[in-house]
């Protein structure tokens, strides 16, 4: 059967990406083929689009997670069979075509309660949330939480798995529409706008003291804005920079005690066992209905148009790519 293969020129802006008529070999040792029933999108796909994360060599193939159906089992596999539904996520990249050798230890077998598309837009974001919600910071019942971005893909996960824990989760979004979403996601106070004035809305709202953590995906100036909301001894976790490189941040920045960690979920998962283990608690949470809303589907073909709607910020929840 014939493929299609998104392939990245060189870094840079969507004129980048061309499609391809692909042949898929058969696995080899230790690997399955799987027929992509759903693909992924993530801001790290941006970042490796334009090179702010560099990949090894070009013409290279981004997509960090996909999900669908094990169309051919490799020599020395004895955990999958034709036709098992699975999911994959992490590292390596290369999610982008219709249909991919990975290693069999890579994939996760999803309950029939999980559906691929649902899989496909929540696996990675869910191992990111389990990482940085019970890893990096151990969120438990009465801690204040603030989410960036709350009705995102990333962020609307955080926001149930927060308050799954019992925290308080003070949320930031763009628009009123957004908001809306959050809300439903469980979010128990929004901060609107992108001129809102976050340090004083958070102190408001913890009665001056600040939150415990801050998970800022955004970057450039709000990064600040994230470390000054937390309370002392807190921590500021940042995860991205949608809005703008990662500045240097003041070392005063940090007084009295707090923390500024800086974690990568792709970094994490390079462990098998430490990826399996985050895989399995977010099938885990999805059977229970920490999912991330799908806003969009596009054809695989269309991953141009998958990128610019995801940089423009309008989609609320996580962008598919259907082959």
């Amino acid at each position: 059967m014939t493929d299609q293969i998104i392939w990245l020129n060189t870094p840079g802006e969507i004129t980048q990406f061309h499609v391809e008529q692909h042949q898929c070999d058969g696995p080899g040792d230790g690997e399955i083929r799987i027929r992509h029933e759903a693909i992924g999108t993530n801001f790290l796909d941006i970042y490796h689009r334009k090179g702010i994360y560099q990949l090894p060599s070009y013409p290279a193939v981004i997509g960090a997670e996909a999900a669908g159906i094990v169309e051919t089992v490799g020599p020395g596999v004895s955990m999958f069979e034709r036709g098992d539904r699975v999911a994959y996520a992490g590292p390596p990249v290369g999610a982008y075509r219709s249909a991919r050798n990975i290693a069999a230890e890579r994939a996760i077998k999803l309950p029939n309660t999980v559906s691929t598309k649902t899989a496909a837009s929540s696996l990675l974001k869910g191992m990111t949330a389990y990482m940085l919600l019970q890893k990096i910071y151990n969120v438990r019942a009465g801690n204040h939480v603030l989410i960036h971005a709350a009705a995102g893909g990333l962020g609307s996960i955080l926001v149930r798995w927060a308050k799954s824990l019992e925290a308080t989760v003070i949320g930031t979004v763009g628009s009123s529409e957004k908001a809306a979403l959050a809300v439903s996601c469980g979010a128990d106070h929004l901060i609107v706008g992108r001129g809102a004035d976050i340090v004083a809305e958070v102190k408001r709202l913890t009665n001056g003291l600040g939150v415990d953590v801050a998970y800022d995906g955004i970057g450039g100036e709000t990064l600040l804005k994230s470390i000054r909301s937390v309370r002392p001894f807190g921590m500021a976790v940042t995860i991205g920079q949608a809005a703008g490189a990662i500045p240097p941040v003041p070392v005063e920045e940090l007084r009295p005690g707090k923390a500024l960690c800086h974690p990568s979920i792709m970094a994490w998962c390079a462990d098998v066992g430490q990826y399996r283990e985050a895989a399995l608690a977010a099938i885990g949470a999805m059977e229970t209905g920490i999912v991330s809303q799908i806003g969009a589907e596009y054809r695989l073909a269309d991953v141009a148009t998958a990128h610019e709607e995801m940089e423009s910020g309008r989609a609320a929840g996580s962008i598919l790519l259907i082959p």
